[in-house]
């Protein structure tokens, strides 16, 4: 055999095993997938987020026609469900329900056990969660505005009190963000969960709260709260009649919680494509609109490059927050 026939033969196999590379490709990725879905939950049971996972994940299940089983994994503010997905094989198979406390949570603990910007493949951003500032209209019946609050908390020099669910919390990060905007001063009450903040809330022990909508409208449309500004861009469907913070003399103010789909990095892209597709397509059901919005939550899509620029620019806005505050939770 000559070396040039030899050569031609070498080559000749190289580019049949290359065709066959390129043909089994999408192949490979027509079979996924090809087994259950896992969709880990950084919170317990019944919050936004886990209704938003449990929503989507049913309608996920339908369109891919495989199981997708929703796994709570709470604690520390969603650190242990991120190491945990962090950590998992980047095949399709597991993913996870972003929310904002997890999104911030490595800047308020010593060890997050997790870099949010690199450990992950971002897939689809799902809603966001409106909050609202609201007030105690027994104890405040005067304050029915946001400038009227915060006039009152200048009259009082800083001795105002206002609560959050909880230290580091997004309603306590955005309130500090205010104070320094509108040159005034209140005093955080730290609780831990916003149940115990608006019980305190409702019985008058303090004033003020910024609140998740969830936690906030029921009481808001019985009477017993008085929701005076809303952290979002635009007003919301909830409260239509309650302006927003920035149609309150803070032009371009926007403080919304979010949360949305995250994989291991180096899932495959075709996988995160295919998902984020299957997510916007489910986002956009009317049906699926509605039960969101009865969970206090709104749908809002967004692509994974999407979802990458918001999951850095949060993570920058609100860490300098945390770091100018110096807030920290251990």
């Amino acid at each position: 055999m000559t070396s040039t026939t030899f050569t031609r033969r070498h080559a000749l196999a190289l580019a049949t095993l290359s065709l066959a590379a390129i043909a089994a490709a999408p192949a490979a990725a027509q079979e996924w997938p090809a087994k259950t879905i896992k969709l880990i939950v950084p919170f317990p049971p019944g919050g936004p987020t886990d209704t938003a996972s449990r929503v989507v994940g049913q309608k996920l299940a339908e369109r891919l026609k495989q199981p997708v089983v929703v796994e709570n994994r709470a604690g520390a503010s969603g650190t242990i469900a991120a190491q945990f997905v962090a950590k998992s094989a980047p095949d399709g198979y597991t993913f996870m329900m972003l929310a904002t406390p997890t999104l911030l949570a490595p800047h308020l603990y010593k060890s997050a056990g997790y870099d949010v910007n690199k450990g992950f493949a971002p897939v689809a951003t799902v809603y966001d969660l409106p909050i609202v500032v609201v007030v105690n209209p027994t104890v405040m019946p005067d304050v029915k505005t946001l400038p009227e609050l915060i006039a009152k908390a200048k009259a009082e020099g800083g001795k105002l009190n206002y609560t959050s669910s909880g230290p580091g919390s997004f309603g306590h990060l955005t309130m500090e963000m205010l104070k320094d905007l509108g040159q005034f001063d209140m005093q955080h009450i730290a609780y831990k969960g916003g149940t115990p903040a608006v019980t305190d809330l409702l019985g008058g022990q303090v004033p003020v709260m910024y609140a998740d909508l969830v936690a906030a409208l029921p009481h808001i449309q019985a009477g017993k709260l008085r929701a005076i500004a809303i952290g979002s861009p635009q007003r919301i469907v909830q409260l239509p009649d309650v302006k927003t913070i920035a149609e309150q003399g803070f032009k371009g103010f926007d403080a919304v919680s979010w949360g949305g789909l995250l994989a291991p990095a180096g899932t495959p892209r075709p996988v995160v494509d295919r998902v984020s597709a299957e997510v916007k397509q489910i986002l956009a059901d009317k049906g699926v609109q509605e039960q969101l919005v009865k969970a206090g939550a709104m749908a809002a899509y967004g692509d994974p490059a999407q979802m990458a620029e918001r999951i850095r620019t949060d993570f920058d806005k609100w860490g300098k927050v945390i770091r100018d505050k110096k807030i920290a939770v251990n």
